[in-house]
């Protein structure tokens, strides 16, 4: 698949604290950043690369160096991701890693050219939030407890929609379905747009997609909102129950992005890094940004990120291979 690159460049906004612009010595006494930075969206078009491209325009303003970002979803984002793994250790080159990459895709494909627990320093999350649980108009089910008891009724005649085999919405929604104690076929699609296409048209008759895809179609009225996915409630929708909340006692799963560099970058490097993110996270443009997501930023340090990315790793690897799930 070609990369796609966009390039942001901003001026060094002069308000900042010097410290934190102040150029960084790495190796040999070389200033970082002393020339642009790539960051590798490893995924569709979707939200790791909305996310990667937001973040991107202000980080170039924090380092005052331009952010060049590169998409490369090939593979559920596989492909960007090992080429981050081979890439010098210097600052230079990052990935918008993401649930796929590091917790799933290890487990879905037979091989991958990379090792998400031992290949990157992890930098910081960037992004945590909930699904939205949706049904058809046509589904007679207005909460999560009647649409199992639906499902009970008339076991294997209700459809679930994601956009693809192994893809967090398919892994969510499977884990639903096994909390709930139901039976529900999985329709998988080439992507998200085509799955929500068939979910409008009534093909399918419930899914777990993201907020930015789904809201629209749920205030237009031809989707019906039960749940979200989180642990929480989410600003944009206050009265709409978690999962947990409307029946499935424990369900809880948030999808995430976030940077990572190569194995071996200055412990340096990678704590600059992390504050200027966290900073960035910090401000109410962003708190604004991801609300509307139904996310938060969900800032971690290096250390605490790498143990967030072994339980992940650890957790969908038992769910997939309870389930028995391979790549298409």
């Amino acid at each position: 698949m070609a990369l796609h690159r966009r390039q942001f460049t901003f001026a060094t906004a002069g308000a900042l604290a010097a410290p934190l612009l102040a150029p960084l010595a790495v190796a040999q006494g070389t200033a970082w950043p002393s020339r642009p930075l790539r960051l590798v969206t490893g995924g569709p078009a979707g939200i790791a690369d909305i996310r990667g491209r937001w973040l991107a325009e202000r980080l170039a303003a924090a380092l005052g160096q331009p952010v060049v970002v590169e998409n490369n979803g090939a593979a559920g984002g596989n492909v960007g991701a090992e080429q981050v793994a081979r890439a010098a250790p210097d600052g230079y080159t990052l990935l918008v890693v993401h649930q796929g990459i590091a917790a799933i895709n290890p487990h879905l494909y037979a091989q991958i050219g990379f090792d998400p627990l031992r290949d990157f320093a992890p930098v910081t999350r960037f992004g945590h939030g909930s699904l939205l649980l949706t049904v058809h108009p046509g589904v007679t089910a207005s909460s999560v407890r009647e649409l199992i008891a639906l499902a009970r009724q008339k076991p294997g005649t209700l459809n679930f929609g994601s956009p693809g085999n192994g893809t967090p919405p398919h892994l969510a929604a499977e884990m639903f379905r096994r909390a709930a104690g139901i039976e529900s076929t999985h329709i998988p699609f080439k992507g998200g747009g085509a799955m929500m296409a068939s979910l409008l048209a009534g093909h399918v008759q419930w899914c777990m997609e993201g907020l930015t895809a789904q809201l629209p179609h749920v205030r237009a009225g031809s989707l019906r909102a039960l749940a979200v996915t989180g642990a929480r409630r989410v600003p944009s929708l206050p009265d709409l129950p978690t999962i947990a909340e409307a029946g499935v006692p424990g369900y809880e799963y948030a999808g995430w992005t976030g940077i990572a560099a190569p194995a071996g970058t200055p412990r340096a490097v990678v704590e600059r890094l992390q504050a200027e993110i966290a900073r960035i996270a910090a401000t109410d443009e962003a708190r604004q940004w991801f609300a509307a997501t139904g996310a938060d930023a969900g800032v971690l340090s290096p250390d605490a990120f790498g143990a967030f990315i072994r339980d992940e790793h650890a957790r969908f690897g038992k769910l997939i291979r309870d389930a028995g799930l391979r790549a298409e």
